[in-house]
């Protein structure tokens, strides 16, 4: 996606990639994750692209990084996600200790009078914005994201 190449893109402008973000989901549960069952955990990642960018743009630059890297990026897709509402929090710690915040989130929304609304269309939701690679793990900051409705 870089200006650099003899592609034209329509509407460009230079801008900083977003931070890495996660779906997840098991398909034994709803409305909540079971922490204690990692490796039942379906995920997908992605990166946030500027509106500029189109499907035909993606699939050019699959084909670019394909012919130039020599790897297999078939699984890369271009995927558009309607969140709706939701309860958040910046959750600053250890990915391992995520349950205590996800709790408070929850008991938030019920308090504020909505339900979580996790199923096959809408995820937990996380949000990386620091790289573990150089945080120390007690000081990852991860947004967290759930989807609500109100009680009814």
């Amino acid at each position: 996606m870089s200006y650099k190449s003899a592609r034209k893109i329509q509407g460009f402008f230079e801008y900083v990639v977003p931070p890495l973000e996660g779906f997840r989901w098991q398909n034994s549960s709803q409305n909540e994750l079971d922490y204690e069952r990692k490796e039942d955990m379906n995920f997908i990642s992605v990166i946030r692209l500027p509106d500029f960018i189109t499907k035909k743009d993606l699939n050019w630059a699959i084909d670019q990084a394909t012919a130039k890297k020599k790897r297999d990026f078939s699984q890369v897709e271009f995927f558009t996600y309607n969140e709706g509402l939701c309860v958040q929090c910046m959750h600053l710690d250890t990915y391992d200790s995520e349950p205590a915040t996800v709790k408070a989130m929850h008991q938030y929304a019920t308090e504020s009078g909505y339900e979580i609304d996790m199923n096959q269309q809408r995820l937990h939701h996380e949000i990386y914005l620091s790289d573990p690679r150089k945080s120390a793990p007690d000081k990852l900051k991860t947004v967290i994201r759930h989807p609500i409705k109100k009680t009814t």
